[in-house]
């Protein structure tokens, strides 16, 4: 999908550039490097759309007729905020937390042009069956998910043989609520 300006996606995830491309939209990547942290007092809810509007910002002095597409993903299970774990072990934990367990994924979007921003969110319930340790050091061994929160990519093998059931946008569970995105472009 061509749009009448042209699209920037201030992302280096492959899912999020692999989703928009599959869509059919024409884009440049331009990733900022930004501090990615937040306030501790943050809801959990709302660091996703903190974060989004931080990498769009982050482009602001670079764009003239262009519209930025920023996007933040997180993974909340109970009350504590699964980012991208740091190493092996920490995955291992994430993932044995989230084992047999339903949680929430929450992706948020900020569209920015030199004139407007608009920023939503999508929220999806995500529910895995046990996994059993053998399982588990797999996957991180095989597929290295350190850049993923929550420690795993739905479309990857773990996603395949331990999701039981997605309530929602399974795209946003990849990281990009695809619908809510193209219909926000067409109204930008």
């Amino acid at each position: 999908m061509n749009f009448k300006r042209p699209l920037i996606l201030a992302s280096s995830s492959p899912r999020r550039q692999f989703l928009l491309k599959e869509a059919g939209f024409v884009f440049t990547i331009d990733s900022p490097d930004i501090d990615e942290s937040f306030p501790e007092s943050m809801p959990h809810d709302q660091v996703p759309s903190y974060l989004a509007k931080k990498k769009a910002t982050a482009l602001s002095a670079k764009i003239n007729h262009e519209i930025v597409i920023a996007a933040d993903t997180v993974v909340i299970l109970g009350n504590k905020i699964l980012n991208k774990p740091a190493n092996r072990d920490e995955a291992i934990q994430m993932l044995s937390l989230l084992s047999g367990a339903t949680h929430r994924v929450i992706t948020a979007v900020c569209l920015l042009s030199k004139t407007k921003v608009v920023s939503f969110d999508d929220r999806t319930e995500v529910s895995f069956v046990d996994l059993s340790t053998d399982e588990i050091e797999f996957y991180i061994d095989t597929y290295k998910p350190f850049d993923k929160a929550g420690a795993y990519g739905a479309q990857d093998w773990l996603g395949m043989v331990g999701i039981e059931k997605i309530n929602g946008s399974y795209f946003n569970v990849m990281g990009l609520p695809m619908h809510k995105v193209y219909q926000q472009l067409l109204l930008f």
